[in-house]
């Protein structure tokens, strides 16, 4: 089994570790990967998968397994996502509303002084 992230593809990579005196050496930047069981509200089911824990938290940003699939690009995810992701639009048809995103703090403040 390859070290990568089930849901976006995200791989080991490959760089130089630099000494205080610069010698560069070979290293790997492995992904954090975790098995993790997430809810699928369309399809009523736990779906085990190995994603990264940057994944994760993308998940829950979007509002979970449903909402990352539906509005990720089918170009950005592996085969078996785009699987998955092709399950979830049969069930839900064009039901599925993504949430919209909240404005930044910073602007809404910058908004009310004007």
């Amino acid at each position: 089994m390859s070290r990568e992230c089930e849901l976006t593809g995200k791989k080991v990579l490959y760089g130089h570790k630099v000494s205080h005196s610069n010698i560069k050496t070979n290293r790997r930047f492995e992904p954090n990967l975790q098995v993790v069981s997430l809810y699928s509200d369309a399809l009523k089911k736990f779906v085990s998968l190995r994603v990264a824990t940057s994944t994760i938290r993308s998940v829950d940003h979007n509002g979970g397994l449903d909402g990352f699939l539906v509005t990720a690009k089918a170009l950005s995810l592996t085969p078996e996502a785009v699987k998955l992701r092709r399950q979830i639009k049969k069930t839900l048809g064009d039901t599925f509303v993504p949430k919209k995103k909240a404005a930044p703090k910073a602007k809404a403040k910058k908004a009310a002084k004007a």
